[in-house]
């Protein structure tokens, strides 16, 4: 079907999504057993995740912090390119464009992750913005029939 290849880039970050969930609970789970003050989790009552993060290294919680942040603004870029797909225009460069953003996004996280340097993470962020504006842009054209 054309214009159905940018949800290869879609089922990508889904599935980083889902690598970064685990890689977050592969290191949750054990400092939770480490920490002093945490009692078992099935004691565990009314607690929120800000309590949590006190009690935690910050290079655990900062897998949970990357792990939220792949739901917020990946999730226009999932709504973005099934417009794309449904009005036939996921192929070519908006499919291009959806795998840069995908790679952007996953550096980010890695960046995060890691070493968590600020200023790397807002150049990904910034330039990962940037496609997906223009993402947004070529779906404006294509969903509105605005001739250029």
């Amino acid at each position: 079907m054309s214009g159905m290849q940018i949800l290869q880039p879609v089922v990508a970050l889904a599935i980083w999504t889902m690598i970064m969930w685990a890689w977050m609970y592969a290191t949750r789970i054990p400092a939770m057993s480490k920490a002093q003050d945490i009692p078992e989790p099935s004691k565990l009552v009314g607690t929120t995740g800000a309590q949590l993060r006190k009690q935690l290294p910050d290079r655990v919680n900062w897998k949970a912090d990357n792990y939220n942040h792949l739901h917020e603004q990946p999730t226009v870029f999932y709504a973005i390119a099934i417009v794309l797909a449904v009005v036939g225009q996921g192929d070519g460069m908006n499919a291009l464009l959806a795998w840069i953003y995908v790679g952007l996004r996953v550096a980010h996280s890695l960046v995060q992750v890691t070493a968590n340097k600020v200023m790397v993470r807002f150049v990904l962020f910034a330039l990962s913005s940037v496609v997906l504006i223009a993402l947004i842009f070529h779906a404006t054209i294509f969903t509105f029939d605005i001739h250029m």
